[in-house]
């Protein structure tokens, strides 16, 4: 999809964004991923700001990206109720650069099923994250029953159209590809959902 235009659909999404903020939506599974987040942070596709409710800012600095300006405005009205000091910056994570070893943790919730290329999204989460550092992922993609799998693969192409996400991702097979040193993973919703927890 071009990418102008997927930047115009999720413009248009954002009132819907930030209402599944406000109403803690997935908030059980970022509050259990992002536990231990700390140190000089990078959030990439920040979208409305979802995550911010779960992090402890004692121990953070925030930097936080994504490439539609409505998103990044209801993401700023969100850090500003929650007192939340963040760093926000309009920038396609695919053309986007940082010196290597840049971030202490590097975090990404139901973003890789937008991107044209994932692999080069995580191959650049691993540059910029310190050897030392983490990397936590919670991504949707295909689920683990192969009728499931199926129905997923079905209809994608519309699902693409509609919301600008790609429904049909083999996201452990991405994550482990990239390269990056998996500690923990859990998944859940028949599959679909991915928590994981990974070593740059």
């Amino acid at each position: 999809m071009e990418k102008q235009k997927l930047i115009r659909k999720f413009d248009k999404q954002s009132a819907m964004y930030e209402q599944n903020t406000r109403k803690r939506m997935l908030g059980e599974w970022r509050k259990k991923l992002l536990q231990g987040v700390s140190g000089n942070v990078l959030e990439i596709a920040v979208g409305a700001g979802a995550n911010f409710p779960f992090y402890n800012m004692d121990h953070m600095r925030l930097t936080a990206v994504d490439f539609s300006p409505m998103m990044l405005q209801r993401a700023r009205r969100i850090a500003e109720e929650l007192h939340i000091e963040v760093d926000l910056a309009e920038s396609d994570i695919e053309t986007l650069d940082f010196p290597p070893d840049s971030f202490d943790c590097i975090v990404s919730t139901l973003s890789l099923c937008g991107y044209d290329d994932p692999a080069k999204v995580l191959g650049k989460m691993r540059k910029w994250c310190k050897p030392d550092g983490r990397i936590y992922l919670m991504e949707h993609g295909l689920g683990n029953n192969p009728f499931l799998k199926s129905a997923q693969r079905l209809v994608n192409p519309v699902a693409r159209r509609m919301s600008g996400c790609h429904w049909n991702r083999n996201i452990e097979r991405l994550v482990l590809d990239s390269g990056l040193r998996v500690e923990r993973m859990e998944r859940y919703w028949g599959g679909i959902i991915h928590l994981i927890w990974a070593r740059a």
